[in-house]
Formats: structure tokens, C-alpha cells, sequence
């Protein structure tokens, strides 16, 4: 094999395993390090933020503040874990994704509705029988699930919004049946999440190996992994690339870049989440869409859950900034169609956060008190750094960075058009424009 041959298996792997190695950085700080704030308690149990999300909540980019989140992590090496959730009267979702960042499935107001129920989550190698009292089964492609729930933050406050989340239940299969339970699985040595090395050297490649072992080769993936093994990278956790020679080493370094550049140049284009989320028959062999997807919105939802738009570049083809300041304008038939609700909610770049502001507003929506319509039912939003003098403005300002940033605009439970893609966002224009 050629040091060309290796780069471009690199390169390969880099695009297979981006959005494994984004999902690891969340999962060794929230169920693994317990030195770490972010901790939720390791495997098995649900740790709420009842309250909206600010900006020193650094867990995860584009954190959104519309519904407080329930993060959870399960590992079904030993056996199923079974979640169960009271009847809830909002909008809510609790999302299981696999080592991939793709959806095994999901459970909440879109699509198990509103009733209560218990749901099992099986790995890979779960044959059992599906046992009484369960309403649903998600299967896992992977040995490990992770859920970002969000339950909608209502007018009822955060008392009702706790006592929700209070009632999201998690158990091992065996507690929930009242039997023995099996052998634990083995300890995982995980490594340790070293944030330069692992996003932008060739130990990268060291952890995607390690990750590989907890997801058995998928038939559509089949190609691929057979690609990857060729270089060592075939699941069993002991690739070392400290220990290549230089060529080699060179090689790999230079397939990563090579696949640093290819999702820099897909992500660039990329102005709406539809096809950026969904399940395993949504999304196998989109390695590009969920890598993307893990790039600009980590545990994003797919259209019919949580549609997400934004603007690249103002009506004038510029990136904008804060300092310049902008106005959107929506139309009486521009609004953004949602079952529940929408908003959007500004984030500084280039670390994709909230943004600190005066007025302690991060989004703006249907449900913002105050903001002001015009007569004929259009909504124009002021997007600025400095807080505008005229009162209507004021009452629709979404504050913004003096630097770059970015707004998402997200509706919950989206009309067809929205669920379609056919709905776009009207322009971002500047101030004078």
C-alpha cells in the first residue's frame, strides 16, 4: 500500500468517523470523567437543567433555550435499559442516538404522543423477549445510546417544567422485570478526551478505532470499514498511530487534513437542517450530511421534530456582524408554521454559544411577551450589537455580538412545507440596505 493510498483511506476514515469522535467529546465529559462539571452521574440516569440555557452553559454549540434539556447516557453492553416517562401536556422529546450521532429512535409529543409509557432500549446483541409492560422498543445499531431530551419551557414556569422531568425514569431491564441481574460487562479503558490531539492531529484515528468497537459492522457501512481495517483501524481499539513510521504517520496527517477541508468546504453551503438528522434508514451512507450535522448543531433533530435555518450571509453576500446590524422581515404567510412553537436564538462565533447581552434575551419567537406586530400581520426582527432607540424595534431586538455570529431559527413540530424543505427563511438585510 502506498502512502497515497493511505492518506486517501485516512481521509476516508475522517469522513466516516467526524461525527463518532464529536459524539465522544460529550459522552467522556457527561457520563465518564466524574471530575468534570458537565458530569451527569455516568451510565444509566438523566441529569435535568430545568432552567434555560446562558451563556456559560458550554456542554454542547448551539445550546437552545426554547426547551431545557435531560442529558442521559446507556450503555446496553449487559443488557436493555427500559425509560419511562409520565403523560406530559407540551411539547417534549427524549432522542436516542447511537455512536454515530444517528437516531435509534425517539420517544415524546410528535411521535409516542402524550400518554405515559415505559420503552426499551436494546443494543446489538439483545435476542430477548419482549417482556409485558413495555409500549415501544428502540433497537441500537451501537453498544452505547446517548439522549438530549428537551420538554418545552411553558408559562407554567420551572416548577411544572422539573416536575416533568422529575418523572423520566431510567432502569436496567432486570430491575424493571424484578429478576437477577446478568454479569456485568467488562470495564472499558475509554480514553482520555484530549480536545487539541483528538480533533486535529492523528490521534484521532487512535480514538475512531476505539469507538469502532462498540458499533459491529453495518451492512450499507460494509465497504467502508473494510477500507478502514486495511489501514488498522478494524474495531479492536489497539491502533497506535504514536507508533507508525514517518511515512506512514505523514500519510495519515495529511488524509486528515484532506478530510478537515472536505467538511469545511460542505459545511460552508449548508443554510437549513433538513437531511442533516434522522435514523439509520434516513441516514445510512450520508456520511457528509450527519458529519455536517455534528458539526453545526450536535444532536440536531430531524424536520418533523425541529426544522433549523440561518443565515450564511446577509442579502448583500456578506457574513455578517454585529456591528453592522440587520432586519428580518416576515410576512404574515413567512412566519415559520409549527404545531408547537418557533424561535430564534443568536450564538457568537466562532465557538457557536450565547451570547451575553444587557437584556438577557438570547431568542426571540411567538412566545417572546411584547414583541410587536405590524397591522398587517408581518414581524420585522432587529438583529444589532447596539440596542435600537425606537420602541418597536426595541421590542423585537435580538441582541447580537459586536464580532461574528449566527442565528438558527428552529419550529417545533413543522407545517409540511417546513417538513418538505420547501419553507425558506426571508433575508437578512443590513441597516440602510
Amino acid at each position: 500500500m502506498t502512502t497515497n493510498d493511505v492518506r486517501a483511506i485516512a481521509q476516508q476514515a475522517y469522513a466516516f468517523g467526524y461525527a463518532m469522535v464529536e459524539n465522544y467529546r460529550t459522552a467522556y465529559s457527561q457520563a465518564v470523567d466524574s471530575t468534570d462539571p458537565r458530569y451527569v452521574g455516568g451510565f444509566g440516569t438523566y441529569r435535568h437543567y430545568p432552567q434555560p440555557a446562558r451563556p456559560e452553559n458550554t456542554d454542547i454549540v448551539t445550546p437552545n433555550n426554547d426547551t431545557p434539556y435531560s442529558w442521559g447516557w446507556f450503555d446496553l453492553r449487559a443488557e436493555p435499559w427500559v425509560v419511562t416517562v409520565p403523560a406530559i401536556d407540551r411539547y417534549y422529546i427524549l432522542p436516542f442516538h447511537d455512536v454515530y450521532t444517528i437516531y435509534a429512535g425517539y420517544v415524546g409529543a410528535v411521535r409516542t404522543g402524550p400518554a405515559a409509557g415505559s420503552y426499551l432500549l436494546a443494543g446489538p446483541s439483545w435476542d430477548g423477549a419482549l417482556p409485558d409492560g413495555i409500549d415501544g422498543v428502540i433497537s441500537s445499531t451501537t453498544q452505547l445510546l446517548g439522549c438530549l431530551g428537551r420538554t418545552a419551557l411553558m408559562n407554567d414556569g420551572v416548577d411544572a417544567l422539573r416536575a416533568i422531568q422529575d418523572g423520566y425514569v431510567t432502569q436496567p431491564l432486570s430491575s424493571f422485570l424484578g429478576a437477577p441481574a446478568p454479569a456485568a460487562a467488562p470495564d472499558l479503558a475509554w480514553p482520555v478526551w484530549d480536545e487539541a490531539a483528538h480533533t486535529s492531529t492523528i490521534a484521532f484515528f487512535d480514538l475512531l478505532d476505539f469507538l469502532l468497537a462498540l458499533a459491529p459492522v453495518l451492512e450499507e457501512d460494509a465497504e467502508v470499514r473494510a477500507q478502514l481495517a486495511s489501514i488498522g483501524l478494524d474495531g479492536t481499539g489497539t491502533f497506535d498511530a504514536a507508533a507508525l513510521d514517518a511515512a506512514s504517520s505523514g500519510a495519515l496527517a495529511a488524509g486528515l487534513e484532506d478530510g478537515r477541508a472536505d467538511l469545511a468546504t460542505a459545511a460552508s453551503s449548508m443554510t437549513s437542517s433538513t437531511g442533516l438528522f434522522g435514523t439509520r434508514e434516513e441516514m445510512a451512507g450520508k456520511y457528509v450530511e450527519r458529519n455536517v450535522g455534528a458539526m453545526k448543531g450536535l444532536y440536531g433533530l430531524p424536520a418533523a421534530e425541529a426544522w433549523y435555518g440561518g443565515w450564511v450571509l446577509d442579502s448583500e453576500g456578506n457574513h455578517p456582524v454585529g456591528s453592522r446590524g440587520y432586519t428580518v422581515t416576515f410576512g404574515a404567510d413567512e412566519l415559520p408554521r409549527a404545531r408547537f412553537f418557533w424561535s430564534a436564538t443568536m450564538y457568537g462565533l466562532p465557538d457557536r454559544l450565547l451570547v451575553a447581552n444587557p437584556i438577557d434575551r438570547f431568542s426571540i419567537g411567538d412566545r417572546t411577551a411584547g414583541i410587536v406586530y405590524a397591522d398587517d400581520g408581518s414581524l420585522t426582527v432587529t438583529i444589532s450589537a447596539d440596542e435600537p432607540t425606537d420602541p418597536v424595534s426595541r421590542a423585537n431586538w435580538l441582541p447580537a455580538p459586536t464580532g461574528g455570529f449566527s442565528v438558527i431559527v428552529r419550529a417545533y413540530g413543522g407545517d409540511a412545507s417546513i417538513v418538505s424543505g420547501a419553507y425558506r427563511l426571508p433575508p437578512l438585510r443590513p441597516l440602510g440596505a
